[in-house]
């Protein structure tokens, strides 16, 4: 009997992806006294980080109100009470926008979740950039589609077109748990760093997703690594990169990596490029050059 959709297979960890109270522990537990100004008192600390009444006085709120806010009890706050708690925090902008996501009033919940497509024109435009790699995802990280060059550059030992087919590739989960794909990164713990941040997002603003949702639960239990990373809730906003790359055909290559959002489509569109002249941009043409045979 197959789950219905949004319902955890047993396969699946259970992922909570609107916990407002979980991200503001998450940071009170990181903030320092000394970093938050408050001078070392008498008694023993059992752990580092601020205590909630601490917090409460920093932001100007009661105990008792920052309480049920980190417990669940209370799954909202009002703007000014948000702005408080960033600023007693120390938070930084991309934290701070995080955290009016999660307390803000949840949309209706649709009944059944979309498979969203790229539009011809989108297809057009990555069929038309032949000497820059470039792919296309959604926000579950899905493949939607990607070019000659972004294909033989981020997986090709994948099928040209699995985009197009029914179950598609997924950035995310080649990162944690494919082998040929997670080689290419010589940094591979930033780059899943910001992959789960993005995710993070992603999930904050996309509740009501329930193949959003299976996505994370088979993650956190196909991957250690992945339910570790998500459990510190990292949260990061960045549209450009510089990603080292270990790549099977070309060797060692330095390249930009440049995001641009679709924001009608919910989409992103990844590009990958180098300097003219330079051994990155040589290794590019190399790699063309096998793409479109």
């Amino acid at each position: 009997m197959q789950a219905a959709a949004g319902e955890p297979r047993h396969d699946e960890a259970v992922i909570d992806t609107t916990d407002l109270g979980g991200f503001l522990r998450s940071r009170r537990e990181r903030l320092t006294p000394d970093a938050a100004g408050i001078r070392p008192g008498l008694t023993h600390r059992r752990v580092p980080g601020l205590r909630r009444e601490e917090l409460a006085e920093l932001a100007g709120v009661s105990v008792g109100y920052y309480t049920r806010l980190e417990q669940g009890v209370s799954t909202s706050a009002s703007p000014a009470v948000l702005d408080a708690l960033a600023t007693a925090l120390r938070l930084d902008p991309a934290e701070h926008d995080h955290l009016r996501l999660l307390a803000a009033p949840p949309r209706p919940a649709t009944p059944r979740a979309r498979r969203t497509r790229p539009r011809p024109e989108v297809r057009d435009l990555l069929a038309a950039l032949t000497t820059t790699p470039a792919i296309l995802l959604d926000h579950r990280a899905d493949v939607l589609a990607w070019n000659p060059l972004g294909h033989a550059l981020l997986a090709g030992h994948l099928d040209p077109g699995a985009p197009d087919q029914r179950v598609r590739p997924n950035l995310a989960r080649m990162l944690f748990l494919d082998p040929h794909h997670r080689a290419l990164y010589r940094d591979w713990h930033a780059k899943a760093q910001v992959t789960v941040a993005a995710l993070h997002h992603a999930a904050a603003r996309h509740r009501d997703d329930p193949l959003l949702q299976q996505l994370l639960g088979r993650l956190a239990a196909d991957s250690p690594e992945f339910a570790r990373l998500w459990a510190r809730r990292p949260v990061r906003t960045c549209s450009h990169y510089v990603r080292e790359l270990d790549h099977p055909v070309v060797g060692y290559v330095r390249l930009s990596n440049e995001t641009v959002s679709l924001p009608g489509d919910d989409q992103q569109l990844g590009l990958f490029h180098a300097r003219p002249g330079t051994p990155a941009a040589d290794a590019l043409t190399l790699l063309a050059q096998g793409a479109v045979r």
